[in-house]
């Protein structure tokens, strides 16, 4: 694989996808011996919780850790209650460099029992938050093994290994924000409140990217606008009742089937320029559900949500979304199979 400069890079897909973090690995050195340019995260969805998880190797010795992955999560949480046993985990000392990089100011000094993960003192503490439900907790931040695959050869493919990873046992989230402006269904511009897709100085509105929300969720008077406006664009198909939590839902046996999916208009999620449109076709904007019907997949989030539109995991999936942390930019293909390839087409090397 070409070498190319840090970045983070997110091909998503169902039911595989596929987490590629292009950042600089030193102190990490993969099998090889050879310093390796990104590593992989091999993505399933949870047909139960339509959560999307994930699988690295952790601790000495090396066991295999299931997550749950966050696009909000700002550091790796770890349940360490619950058997966590590693020769090679430290403590994070309170004050010290990895403590102001987790920015916490929070110290544990309490813990009278036998030392371990969950109970140690002078401990930089962090306050780890589920997304999704907003149930936190706190716990201490530690330092342990971390393997995950690289993207180098020969095959099987070597793991990269991080000796000291920073993680919480368990800041408020660092989100994924895009700089959405306005909304298209077919091509025609949707007339709603722009000031709710501008984020406002308490930190109120704004466009986010989570794989936490199975669907995309839009706050009440924009999920209207939308609704309203990809149901004049459908008139022609009939509806059937709604399947919660959608509104929107159309026969599927009278809906025409195309390379992007269901044949019905284009959403369009236009970005910082005018000429620049996340298009978003049949594939990722409409759910089939059991019964048959092909509903719109789009979520009313309320009045007054702190995020006002959140793209959920859905919308996101069979498209490449590069992201250049570096530069504070977003590169996105659109649904893959109309390129001729999908993300389950990827392969190292």
């Amino acid at each position: 694989m070409a070498c190319l400069p840090p970045r983070l890079v997110l091909a998503s897909t169902a039911p595989v996808l596929v987490l590629l973090l292009f950042v600089p690995l030193s102190p990490c050195r993969a099998a090889s011996g050879s310093s390796p340019s990104a590593v992989l995260l091999p993505v399933d969805k949870d047909g139960a919780t339509q959560q999307y998880v994930t699988m690295f190797w952790q601790r000495t010795p090396s066991v295999p850790v299931k997550a749950v992955v966050d696009l909000a999560g700002a550091m790796l949480w770890v349940d360490c209650e619950s058997g966590y046993e590693s020769s090679s985990y430290a403590r994070v000392p309170c004050g010290s460099k990895p403590c102001r990089l987790a920015k916490s100011a929070a110290c544990a000094t309490g813990c009278s029992g036998a030392a371990s993960p969950g109970c140690l003192n002078d401990t930089c503490t962090g306050f780890p938050e589920y997304t999704i439900t907003r149930v936190s907790t706190g716990g201490n931040i530690i330092t342990d093994k971390l393997s995950l695959y690289t993207t180098c050869r020969p095959m099987p493919v070597p793991r990269a290994t991080a000796p000291g990873f920073l993680f919480t046992c368990g800041d408020k989230s660092t989100e994924y924000f895009i700089g959405v402006t306005g909304i298209k269904v077919n091509g025609r511009a949707v007339p709603l409140n722009a000031t709710l897709l501008a984020i406002a100085k308490s930190g109120v509105g704004g466009t986010k990217l989570s794989m936490l929300s199975p669907y995309t969720v839009l706050e009440t008077s924009i999920y209207k606008a939308v609704t309203d406006a990809f149901a004049a664009e459908t008139a022609m198909i009939p509806r059937v009742p709604a399947v919660a939590p959608f509104k929107l839902c159309y026969d599927g046996t009278m809906v025409g089937s195309t390379r992007a999916g269901p044949a019905v208009p284009t959403v369009e999620l236009v970005l910082q320029s005018k000429a620049v449109s996340w298009v978003v076709f049949g594939a990722n904007s409409m759910v089939a559900t059991k019964d048959g019907a092909l509903c719109f997949g789009v979520v009313d989030g309320g009045v007054a949500p702190e995020t006002s539109v959140v793209i959920g995991g859905h919308m996101m999936e069979d498209n490449l979304l590069e992201f250049d942390l570096e530069g504070s930019r977003l590169g996105f293909t659109s649904y893959l199979p109309l390129l001729q390839t999908t993300c389950n087409s990827f392969h190292l090397g």
